[in-house]
């Protein structure tokens, strides 16, 4: 697939707008018209999932998605999970490719391709493309389907889709997303990406009193009055993402630090307390339960991933935490220990005073549990403490919590306890700002005024060589002429406020030879404000820049100008002939 250029377009009335919040843990949709947006912005359509067999709704389903052996799509969510459950347990699975949690393979690999693959838990492999493709598309279909059924009058041609990501995330993982959401059958013209922490702060604006929970009654609102500035912390499954907003007096919102974050969300918890049974039934245990009782393994970590939410203030009661094991955890220790798993736990001089059995029930003591978020929640904490002294934030004096992440009561009591004097605000079903803020970017992406760079971008290009300057080692001769190579020419700087599709740092680019037809510009990005060349410590090349010009024929007219586009969720390019002020044909490719 070829790189796909960002369309600009003028932001006219979307009529229908559809959100897919495509999450590492959970995923879902919601959607809206235009007439119920200018009557009421929260009136925004979403769907009931069910949960298995059972009769339990939930607001998402699951980030999972299933494959047949011969690597066609069969199934995503609860129903993906329940069929290889039952594969598993007839022992039919082995063929099978079973995806879970795969979206943060956007965040770790830092130099994506279009050809990189997935693996799934068995260590089979599948393109990545296709795998998130699919999932799009699925949801993509659900939401088509649902909407025909209910007879809400969703017209597919309509509809303008969003589709939500990390703002910490690099602009190679967002090309990706886009790609795949063009591989699914959205049209890039009618597709726009929103950083998840934006979206959730548009919501959160409109939420009346009584569905937003602060720590006083009147600071819920005064704190999203203008001038007022707020810490947007977005918790999820995989990333937590943070930036600082403030509101304008015409209700927009300005970026006053650029998005930073990292990979402290709640999976660290399922990981945590995957660690902890590992250490009380052993890891060899752990892996034969999880291999051959797969619907049992799945049962557990439902229920522990409802539980972790209400893990806090009862804490400090003291009283014991009740987990339920499957009773094949007792069997699957017997096998591949030989021994009764309760009677060896009671051995164990480390945990002997920390864990009890009452029938099925593990019973922990408190300590135990908060061990579970302790190291996670001490990241989220140190980072935000970094960032509150810095200057750009001064005069913050509220924290927005949102995302699934954030509903969990002992993250919660993290941020009271270390951030006393801020007011901290949680809206209700924390879970959805996200999915409905994105509906509401759809329908006023121009709500987001300013957003502050987060790297310096620049392009490599020659510049006449200068001894003064220049290292000898960068000297090169082109064309008889002397030049320096890796120069890194600076189009916008790290933290530099960017207003929302400003275009500036327009610069003159020349082909290096006679022949050339095509200029491929290499894109870099730095960490420092003021870099000299690209291979500087900090510096990343993160694509191209190509510009097609094989309708020149004079290469005296092959002088253009370039200007990139910044403070959109995506970063766009344009470029043009100097002499005739004609514009070329040029995108930019961050995938490789």
């Amino acid at each position: 697939m070829c790189s796909v250029p960002v369309i600009a377009e003028a932001v006219q009335d979307r009529l229908q707008v559809a959100a897919i919040d495509f999450g590492t843990t959970y995923s879902g949709y919601a959607f809206s018209f235009l007439g119920d947006f200018k009557e009421d912005p929260l009136k925004i359509i979403t769907n009931n999932w069910l949960v298995s067999s059972s009769s339990a709704v939930s607001l998402k389903t699951p980030s999972c998605i299933l494959f047949d052996p011969e690597g066609n799509f069969h199934s995503f969510g609860f129903e993906a999970e329940d069929k290889y459950a039952d594969l598993a347990a007839d022992e039919n699975h082995f063929k099978w490719f079973y995806f879970k949690r795969f979206k943060m393979l956007l965040y770790e690999q830092k130099k994506l391709t279009r050809d990189i693959k997935l693996k799934d838990d068995k260590g089979l492999t599948l393109s990545a493309m296709k795998v998130f493709s699919e999932g799009i598309r699925y949801l993509k279909d659900h939401l088509i389907m649902t909407s025909e059924e209910k007879g809400v009058g969703l017209r597919f041609e309509e509809v303008h889709w969003v589709l939500t990501v990390p703002a910490i995330w690099n602009d190679s993982a967002k090309q990706f997303m886009r790609e795949a959401a063009i591989e699914a059958g959205i049209d890039t013209k009618h597709l726009s990406l929103a950083l998840e922490p934006e979206a959730a702060s548009l919501f959160c604006k409109y939420l009346p009193v009584e569905k937003v929970e602060g720590n006083d009654g009147e600071s819920r609102i005064s704190s999203f009055a203008p001038g007022k500035k707020y810490l947007v912390l977005d918790a999820g499954g995989g990333t937590v993402d943070i930036t600082v907003h403030e509101t304008q007096p015409d209700g927009t919102i300005r970026e006053l630090y650029k998005a930073n974050g990292g990979p402290w969300g709640g999976t660290k918890i399922d990981e945590a307390f995957q660690a902890f049974l590992e250490d009380v039934a052993g890891v060899d245990t752990m892996e034969i339960f999880m291999k051959d009782h797969k619907e049992d393994y799945l049962s557990l970590f439902r229920e522990f991933e409802i539980k972790k939410k209400t893990f806090g203030s009862d804490l400090h009661a003291g009283q014991r935490i009740t987990f339920r094991l499957p009773v094949t955890i007792h069997e699957t220790y017997r096998i591949a220990r030989g021994g009764d798993f309760r009677r060896s736990l009671m051995m164990k001089q480390d945990l002997q005073d920390q864990i009890t059995f009452t029938g099925d029930k593990l019973r922990v003591q408190p300590r135990q549990v908060e061990q579970m978020f302790e190291k996670t929640c001490d990241k989220i904490v140190s980072h935000l403490k970094d960032i509150f002294s810095k200057p750009q934030v001064s005069g913050t004096e509220a924290i927005l919590m949102v995302g699934g992440f954030s509903e969990s009561m002992m993250l919660q009591r993290y941020i009271r306890d270390n951030f006393p004097g801020m007011r901290i605000i949680i809206p209700e079903d924390a879970g959805l700002a996200v999915l409905k803020g994105a509906v509401i970017f759809g329908h006023n992406p121009k709500a987001i005024v300013s957003r502050a760079a987060k790297y310096t971008y620049g392009i490599r290009m020659y510049k006449t060589f200068d001894r003064n300057i220049h290292p000898e080692s960068k000297k090169v001769i082109l064309d008889g002429v002397e030049k320096c190579d890796y120069c890194f020419d600076i189009h916008v700087t790290e933290g530099q406020e960017v207003q929302i599709g400003e275009e500036f740092g327009e610069k003159s680019y020349v082909p290096s030879t006679r022949s050339q037809t095509k200029i491929a510009l290499n894109v870099y990005t730095s960490d420092k404000t003021n870099p000299l060349f690209v291979d500087e410590s900090g510096c990343t090349n993160i694509g191209k820049l190509d510009v097609d010009m094989s309708d020149i024929e004079k290469y005296e007219d092959r002088n253009i100008l370039v200007k990139m586009k910044y403070g959109d969720t995506e970063l766009g390019v344009e470029a043009k002939i100097v002499k005739t002020s004609q514009i070329l044909k040029a995108s930019l490719n961050f995938l490789g």
